[in-house]
Protein backbone atom coordinates (compact mmCIF):
# COMPACT_ATOMS: atom_id res chain seq x y z
CA UNK A 1 0.00 0.00 0.00
CA UNK A 2 0.98 3.32 -0.87
CA UNK A 3 0.46 6.22 2.03
CA UNK A 4 0.51 9.80 1.50
CA UNK A 5 -0.10 12.65 4.69
CA UNK A 6 -0.02 16.02 4.05
CA UNK A 7 0.02 18.85 7.32
CA UNK A 8 2.44 15.69 8.22
CA UNK A 9 4.15 17.93 10.59
CA UNK A 10 1.06 19.22 12.73
CA UNK A 11 0.70 17.48 15.83
CA UNK A 12 -1.90 14.76 14.81
CA UNK A 13 -0.30 14.32 11.63
CA UNK A 14 3.00 13.43 13.75
CA UNK A 15 1.16 11.26 15.99
CA UNK A 16 -1.28 9.54 12.75
CA UNK A 17 2.11 8.97 10.69
CA UNK A 18 3.65 7.27 14.41
CA UNK A 19 0.60 5.01 14.53
CA UNK A 20 0.55 4.03 10.41
CA UNK A 21 4.64 3.07 10.76
CA UNK A 22 3.58 0.44 13.72
CA UNK A 23 0.56 -0.75 12.37
CA UNK A 24 -0.21 0.18 8.41
CA UNK A 25 -3.87 1.31 7.00
CA UNK A 26 -6.39 0.12 6.95
CA UNK A 27 -5.19 -3.57 7.99
CA UNK A 28 -2.12 -3.64 5.03
CA UNK A 29 1.27 -2.87 5.33
CA UNK A 30 2.65 0.44 4.10
CA UNK A 31 5.22 -0.31 1.48
CA UNK A 32 5.67 3.38 0.74
CA UNK A 33 4.80 6.75 2.96
CA UNK A 34 4.94 10.07 1.62
CA UNK A 35 4.85 12.90 4.37
CA UNK A 36 4.18 16.93 3.03
CA UNK A 37 4.54 19.72 5.17
CA UNK A 38 5.51 23.67 4.59
CA UNK A 39 8.95 22.20 5.84
CA UNK A 40 9.74 18.76 5.10
CA UNK A 41 8.35 17.11 8.06
CA UNK A 42 10.13 14.60 10.14
CA UNK A 43 8.90 10.69 9.84
CA UNK A 44 9.88 6.92 10.50
CA UNK A 45 12.64 5.78 8.39
CA UNK A 46 12.07 4.79 5.02
CA UNK A 47 9.58 7.14 4.60
CA UNK A 48 9.68 10.73 2.22
CA UNK A 49 9.38 13.76 3.19
CA UNK A 50 8.67 16.77 1.12
CA UNK A 51 8.45 20.10 2.24
CA UNK A 52 6.79 23.26 0.08
CA UNK A 53 3.92 24.99 -0.89
CA UNK A 54 0.78 22.48 -1.02
CA UNK A 55 0.21 24.30 -4.40
CA UNK A 56 3.16 24.11 -5.99
CA UNK A 57 3.82 20.35 -4.48
CA UNK A 58 0.45 18.88 -5.81
CA UNK A 59 2.02 16.88 -8.77
CA UNK A 60 4.92 15.58 -6.71
CA UNK A 61 2.26 14.26 -4.68
CA UNK A 62 -0.33 12.64 -7.14
CA UNK A 63 3.35 11.48 -9.08
CA UNK A 64 3.04 9.13 -6.10
CA UNK A 65 -0.06 7.47 -6.66
CA UNK A 66 -1.29 6.96 -2.88
CA UNK A 67 -3.96 4.43 -2.54
CA UNK A 68 -4.97 6.20 0.82
CA UNK A 69 -4.26 10.10 0.87
CA UNK A 70 -4.56 12.10 4.70
CA UNK A 71 -5.39 15.49 3.93
CA UNK A 72 -4.66 17.28 7.42
CA UNK A 73 -3.02 20.25 5.31
CA UNK A 74 -4.69 23.50 6.69
CA UNK A 75 -4.68 27.13 8.24
CA UNK A 76 -6.35 27.00 11.66
CA UNK A 77 -9.31 28.57 12.14
CA UNK A 78 -8.13 32.14 14.09
CA UNK A 79 -5.31 32.53 11.58
CA UNK A 80 -8.14 31.89 8.93
CA UNK A 81 -10.07 34.46 10.12
CA UNK A 82 -7.23 36.73 10.38
CA UNK A 83 -6.18 36.67 7.23
CA UNK A 84 -8.51 36.26 4.53
CA UNK A 85 -6.26 35.42 1.52
CA UNK A 86 -3.75 32.70 3.24
CA UNK A 87 -7.43 31.30 4.77
CA UNK A 88 -8.40 30.45 1.21
CA UNK A 89 -5.18 29.93 0.01
CA UNK A 90 -4.19 26.75 2.02
CA UNK A 91 -7.60 25.39 2.82
CA UNK A 92 -9.41 25.42 -0.27
CA UNK A 93 -6.58 26.00 -3.32
CA UNK A 94 -4.05 23.60 -1.44
CA UNK A 95 -7.33 21.33 -1.80
CA UNK A 96 -8.36 21.73 -5.33
CA UNK A 97 -4.53 21.85 -6.76
CA UNK A 98 -4.42 18.37 -4.76
CA UNK A 99 -7.37 16.58 -6.39
CA UNK A 100 -6.62 18.62 -9.77
CA UNK A 101 -3.04 16.51 -9.85
CA UNK A 102 -4.60 13.12 -8.81
CA UNK A 103 -7.49 13.49 -11.76
CA UNK A 104 -4.53 14.56 -14.26
CA UNK A 105 -2.63 11.45 -13.62
CA UNK A 106 -6.05 9.00 -13.00
CA UNK A 107 -5.09 8.21 -9.83
CA UNK A 108 -8.50 7.52 -7.15
CA UNK A 109 -7.19 7.22 -3.64
CA UNK A 110 -9.20 6.98 -0.51
CA UNK A 111 -8.92 10.76 0.58
CA UNK A 112 -9.36 11.51 4.33
CA UNK A 113 -10.27 15.06 4.54
CA UNK A 114 -9.38 16.75 7.78
CA UNK A 115 -12.91 18.98 8.00
CA UNK A 116 -14.51 20.49 11.20
CA UNK A 117 -17.90 21.37 12.95
CA UNK A 118 -17.05 24.60 12.18
CA UNK A 119 -18.94 24.24 8.79
CA UNK A 120 -21.87 24.71 10.97
CA UNK A 121 -23.59 27.93 12.13
CA UNK A 122 -26.16 28.51 14.50
CA UNK A 123 -29.07 29.12 15.84
CA UNK A 124 -28.13 25.79 16.98
CA UNK A 125 -30.57 23.28 18.68
CA UNK A 126 -29.62 22.14 22.57
CA UNK A 127 -27.97 18.97 20.35
CA UNK A 128 -27.02 19.62 16.47
CA UNK A 129 -28.64 16.12 14.68
CA UNK A 130 -27.05 14.73 12.28
CA UNK A 131 -29.01 16.33 9.43
CA UNK A 132 -28.67 20.10 10.40
CA UNK A 133 -27.65 21.79 7.39
CA UNK A 134 -23.43 23.41 7.59
CA UNK A 135 -24.18 27.08 7.11
CA UNK A 136 -20.38 28.55 8.47
CA UNK A 137 -20.38 31.65 10.31
CA UNK A 138 -16.42 32.10 9.81
CA UNK A 139 -13.99 31.84 7.25
CA UNK A 140 -12.39 28.81 8.15
CA UNK A 141 -15.60 27.12 8.46
CA UNK A 142 -16.58 28.01 4.88
CA UNK A 143 -13.54 26.78 3.43
CA UNK A 144 -13.31 23.74 5.12
CA UNK A 145 -17.65 23.03 3.70
CA UNK A 146 -16.43 24.27 0.50
CA UNK A 147 -13.73 21.49 0.11
CA UNK A 148 -16.09 19.25 1.27
CA UNK A 149 -18.47 20.08 -1.47
CA UNK A 150 -15.57 19.79 -3.56
CA UNK A 151 -15.00 16.24 -2.61
CA UNK A 152 -18.57 15.06 -2.99
CA UNK A 153 -18.98 15.54 -6.09
CA UNK A 154 -15.53 14.18 -7.42
CA UNK A 155 -16.72 11.17 -5.13
CA UNK A 156 -19.82 11.13 -6.60
CA UNK A 157 -18.31 11.04 -10.31
CA UNK A 158 -15.88 7.93 -9.32
CA UNK A 159 -13.01 11.07 -9.42
CA UNK A 160 -11.75 9.77 -5.96
CA UNK A 161 -13.37 7.91 -2.74
CA UNK A 162 -13.36 10.84 -0.08
CA UNK A 163 -14.37 10.65 3.44
CA UNK A 164 -14.78 14.24 5.38
CA UNK A 165 -14.51 14.27 9.06
CA UNK A 166 -16.20 16.49 10.83
CA UNK A 167 -13.60 16.77 13.72
CA UNK A 168 -14.80 18.07 17.23
CA UNK A 169 -12.03 20.48 18.94
CA UNK A 170 -8.83 18.28 19.66
CA UNK A 171 -7.91 18.43 23.16
CA UNK A 172 -5.37 18.28 24.97
CA UNK A 173 -2.74 19.48 21.99
CA UNK A 174 0.47 18.76 23.35
CA UNK A 175 3.49 21.23 22.60
CA UNK A 176 3.17 24.70 22.02
CA UNK A 177 -0.02 27.33 21.48
CA UNK A 178 -1.29 27.77 17.71
CA UNK A 179 -3.74 30.78 16.27
CA UNK A 180 -6.55 27.75 16.52
CA UNK A 181 -9.41 30.18 18.16
CA UNK A 182 -9.79 26.84 19.96
CA UNK A 183 -6.67 26.27 21.33
CA UNK A 184 -7.48 27.69 24.88
CA UNK A 185 -9.65 24.47 25.70
CA UNK A 186 -5.76 22.77 26.07
CA UNK A 187 -4.19 25.66 26.86
CA UNK A 188 -5.88 26.00 30.63
CA UNK A 189 -5.31 22.52 31.15
CA UNK A 190 -1.69 21.84 29.40
CA UNK A 191 -0.05 24.49 30.81
CA UNK A 192 -0.54 24.42 34.76
CA UNK A 193 0.49 21.32 34.55
CA UNK A 194 3.51 21.92 33.00
CA UNK A 195 3.42 24.97 35.91
CA UNK A 196 3.00 27.88 33.65
CA UNK A 197 0.29 30.40 33.39
CA UNK A 198 -2.61 30.20 31.08
CA UNK A 199 -5.47 32.32 29.70
CA UNK A 200 -8.93 31.79 29.67
CA UNK A 201 -10.44 34.29 27.28
CA UNK A 202 -14.18 33.36 26.95
CA UNK A 203 -17.11 32.72 30.06
CA UNK A 204 -16.36 29.12 32.10
CA UNK A 205 -20.12 28.34 30.98
CA UNK A 206 -18.95 28.02 27.22
CA UNK A 207 -19.80 24.42 26.21
CA UNK A 208 -18.05 22.50 23.52
CA UNK A 209 -17.67 19.13 22.24
CA UNK A 210 -13.80 17.84 22.76
CA UNK A 211 -11.81 14.56 22.15
CA UNK A 212 -7.89 13.63 22.27
CA UNK A 213 -5.52 13.31 19.89
CA UNK A 214 -5.32 9.54 20.62
CA UNK A 215 -8.81 9.45 19.10
CA UNK A 216 -8.37 11.81 16.16
CA UNK A 217 -5.60 9.98 14.92
CA UNK A 218 -8.33 6.89 15.05
CA UNK A 219 -10.91 8.42 13.37
CA UNK A 220 -8.37 8.96 10.53
CA UNK A 221 -7.51 5.28 10.30
CA UNK A 222 -11.40 4.11 10.95
CA UNK A 223 -12.02 6.36 8.04
CA UNK A 224 -9.28 5.04 5.57
CA UNK A 225 -10.96 1.23 5.80
CA UNK A 226 -14.37 2.46 5.92
CA UNK A 227 -16.59 0.84 3.24
CA UNK A 228 -18.05 4.33 1.72
CA UNK A 229 -21.58 2.39 -0.61
CA UNK A 230 -23.77 2.76 2.26
CA UNK A 231 -22.74 6.72 2.09
CA UNK A 232 -23.60 7.79 -1.09
CA UNK A 233 -22.56 10.96 -2.40
CA UNK A 234 -22.56 12.71 0.58
CA UNK A 235 -19.23 12.00 2.35
CA UNK A 236 -18.94 13.95 5.38
CA UNK A 237 -19.48 12.33 8.90
CA UNK A 238 -19.72 14.43 12.06
CA UNK A 239 -17.44 12.74 14.32
CA UNK A 240 -18.56 11.81 17.99
CA UNK A 241 -16.69 13.47 21.37
CA UNK A 242 -17.74 14.36 24.43
CA UNK A 243 -19.50 17.88 25.41
CA UNK A 244 -17.82 19.81 28.44
CA UNK A 245 -17.66 22.97 29.60
CA UNK A 246 -15.26 25.17 30.80
CA UNK A 247 -15.70 24.98 34.16
CA UNK A 248 -16.04 21.17 33.72
CA UNK A 249 -12.32 21.09 32.36
CA UNK A 250 -11.24 23.13 35.03
CA UNK A 251 -12.79 20.80 38.05
CA UNK A 252 -11.32 18.04 36.28
CA UNK A 253 -8.02 19.79 36.06
CA UNK A 254 -8.37 20.76 40.21
CA UNK A 255 -8.95 16.80 40.99
CA UNK A 256 -6.20 15.61 38.84
CA UNK A 257 -3.75 18.82 39.56
CA UNK A 258 -4.69 20.35 42.74
CA UNK A 259 -5.44 24.22 43.37
CA UNK A 260 -2.12 25.13 42.25
CA UNK A 261 -2.53 24.16 38.99
CA UNK A 262 -6.08 25.87 38.83
CA UNK A 263 -4.52 29.29 40.05
CA UNK A 264 -2.37 29.72 37.23
CA UNK A 265 -5.71 29.98 34.76
CA UNK A 266 -6.35 34.02 34.74
CA UNK A 267 -9.51 34.32 33.03
CA UNK A 268 -8.83 37.67 30.49
CA UNK A 269 -12.09 37.77 28.17
CA UNK A 270 -10.65 38.13 24.46
CA UNK A 271 -13.49 39.53 22.15
CA UNK A 272 -12.02 38.34 19.42
CA UNK A 273 -12.00 34.93 20.38
CA UNK A 274 -15.04 34.96 21.84
CA UNK A 275 -16.52 36.59 18.21
CA UNK A 276 -15.04 32.82 16.37
CA UNK A 277 -16.27 30.79 19.45
CA UNK A 278 -20.08 31.80 20.04
CA UNK A 279 -20.36 30.70 16.29
CA UNK A 280 -19.81 26.81 17.45
CA UNK A 281 -22.34 24.60 18.54
CA UNK A 282 -21.94 22.96 21.77
CA UNK A 283 -23.52 19.21 21.26
CA UNK A 284 -23.59 16.98 18.20
CA UNK A 285 -25.88 13.79 17.47
CA UNK A 286 -23.10 12.16 16.31
CA UNK A 287 -25.19 9.18 15.57
CA UNK A 288 -24.65 8.34 11.76
CA UNK A 289 -20.66 8.35 13.10
CA UNK A 290 -21.14 6.04 16.15
CA UNK A 291 -23.03 3.83 13.82
CA UNK A 292 -19.92 3.41 11.64
CA UNK A 293 -17.61 2.50 14.12
CA UNK A 294 -16.23 5.54 14.79
CA UNK A 295 -15.28 6.11 18.98
CA UNK A 296 -13.91 8.76 20.64
CA UNK A 297 -13.80 9.43 24.65
CA UNK A 298 -17.01 9.51 26.93
CA UNK A 299 -15.99 12.04 29.53
CA UNK A 300 -13.40 14.78 30.10
CA UNK A 301 -11.43 12.71 32.57
CA UNK A 302 -10.58 10.40 30.04
CA UNK A 303 -9.44 12.63 27.73
CA UNK A 304 -7.29 14.14 30.55
CA UNK A 305 -5.90 10.69 30.92
CA UNK A 306 -4.92 10.06 27.50
CA UNK A 307 -3.19 13.25 27.79
CA UNK A 308 -1.18 11.91 31.08
CA UNK A 309 -0.41 9.12 29.64
CA UNK A 310 0.24 10.00 26.18
CA UNK A 311 2.37 13.13 27.18
CA UNK A 312 3.45 13.25 30.54
CA UNK A 313 4.63 9.53 31.07
CA UNK A 314 1.84 8.63 33.04
CA UNK A 315 1.85 10.80 35.97
CA UNK A 316 1.47 14.47 36.90
CA UNK A 317 4.48 16.71 37.54
CA UNK A 318 5.22 17.28 40.92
Amino acid sequence: MRVAVTGAGGMIGRKLVERIAREGVAGRAVERLVLHDVAAPPGPPGAAALGGDLGADAGRLAEERPDVLFHLAAVVSGEAEADLDKGYRVNLDGLRALVDALRARDCRPRLVFASSGAVFGGPFPPVVPDDFPPRPLTSYGAQKLMGEVLLDDLSRRGLLDAVSLRLPTICVRPGLPNRAASGFFSGIVREPLAGRPAVLPVPREVVHTMASPRAAVGFFLHAAALDTGPMGARRAVTLPGVAVSVAEEIEALRRLAGERAVALIEERPDPAVWAIVRTWAERFEARAARDMGFVAEDSFEAILRAHVEDELGGGVPA
